[in-house]
């Protein structure tokens, strides 16, 4: 397994794990997520991938199919009234096929996440987890992310 950043023929793999995630999400909250779809189509995920500041990187096997991805952005605020200047790496997306989990793809992908971050200079990392994914929130706990914030809501 080799992780990288995501190339234009990757772009069909990609859509199949963005169906997989959005399904994971439209099974725990229909009422918000449409299922089966993807976040991006071909041409959002082109131009994703021609841009510096929304790396997307992958984990494909030895024939160069994607088992899996991470959707990451550059973040920064820049002369806010409250919050400091520090960079952060946004994580957007990050799914394993479901056919190759619990092989460590998720945390190969982090861990190159991570050096990605270190190396360029980002403060943190952070991402959102849904409450109807608790695996997803255990696996991130147990790569030691902790809740910077909590989204709260009503349904009416």
């Amino acid at each position: 397994m080799n992780i990288r950043r995501a190339k234009i023929k990757d772009i069909h793999g990609i859509l199949d794990l963005l169906v997989q995630v959005d399904m994971v999400h439209h099974k725990g909250r229909p009422d918000i997520f449409k299922g089966p779809t993807t976040k991006y189509n071909e041409e959002e995920l082109k131009n994703l991938i021609n841009d510096d500041s929304s790396p997307i990187f992958v984990c494909v096997d030895d024939s160069d199919n994607v088992l899996g991805h991470a959707f990451c952005v550059h973040k920064q605020e820049k002369d806010n009234n409250v919050l400091t200047d520090i960079k952060t790496l946004y994580i957007d997306d990050i799914c394993v096929d479901e056919n190759n989990r619990r092989k460590h793809i998720g945390k190969m992908l982090y861990e190159y996440v991570l050096n990605y971050a270190k190396a360029n200079g980002f403060y943190n990392i952070t991402l959102n987890v849904w409450a109807c994914n608790p695996d997803a929130a255990k696996f991130y706990e147990k790569l030691g992310f902790v809740a910077q914030k909590v989204t709260m809501e009503k349904i009416l």
